[in-house]
């Protein structure tokens, strides 16, 4: 939890959890614009509706601001798989919809994850640790999927590399756009990339 990494001066927990996601939303309007590096924090405090001084009541640097953004878009991703994972009638078309949706959700938000593997290295070894575990639950959410889909088929070394395949299939379509964007929609990309899914079911 970012309460844990980052201090507040502001004891009130509703305010500061109510003005964080102002700063995130402020900074990820600049990151996306100018990048984490080229980015100050007076023009964050400016874009986020704050003073310099009223920003330092929240966060501590602006390194604090990243970690911010990036734990917000791995709840995202989290909130995305959440909604849309059945567990508890699990079958292949569930499971089919569900990595589709997850595809094309990645659509959406295509500059935070380009901000994500961008910049995640910026920060320092305890967040960025932090931050890489939050991956780790993204993909072991995908593994919970298809281990309740899949555990008769597949060995769990198996699930756990298809886990990663299919989280990273989606980020491809990000981290890649210079190239596959190109070349296919963003239904034609899910398309082939459902077409290496239905291999393993």
């Amino acid at each position: 939890m970012s309460e844990d990494q980052i201090r507040s001066s502001v004891k009130d927990q509703e305010l500061v959890m109510r003005r964080r996601k102002q700063i995130i939303e402020g900074a990820m309007r600049l990151f996306k614009e100018k990048g984490f590096h080229r980015t100050t924090t007076r023009e964050i405090a400016k874009e986020s509706g704050f003073s310099i001084g009223t920003l330092y009541e929240y966060i501590r640097t602006k390194e604090d601001v990243l970690f911010l953004v990036c734990e917000f878009v791995h709840d995202q991703v989290r909130d995305q798989l959440t909604a849309t994972i059945s567990v508890d009638n699990p079958s292949d078309e569930s499971l089919r919809q569900a990595i589709r949706q997850y595809l094309y959700f990645m659509d959406t938000i295509q500059p935070e994850i380009l901000m994500l593997y961008q910049e995640t290295k910026s920060l320092n070894k305890e967040k960025r640790k932090f931050v890489l575990e939050q991956e780790r639950k993204v993909v072991g959410m995908m593994e919970e999927l298809l281990t309740v889909s899949l555990k008769e088929k597949l060995s769990s070394k198996e699930i756990y590399f298809l886990a990663n395949n299919i989280v990273v299939s989606g980020h491809m379509w990000c981290f890649r756009r210079w190239m596959i964007q190109k070349e296919f929609t963003i239904d034609e990309y899910v398309e082939l990339q459902m077409k290496q899914v239905n291999c393993w079911l």
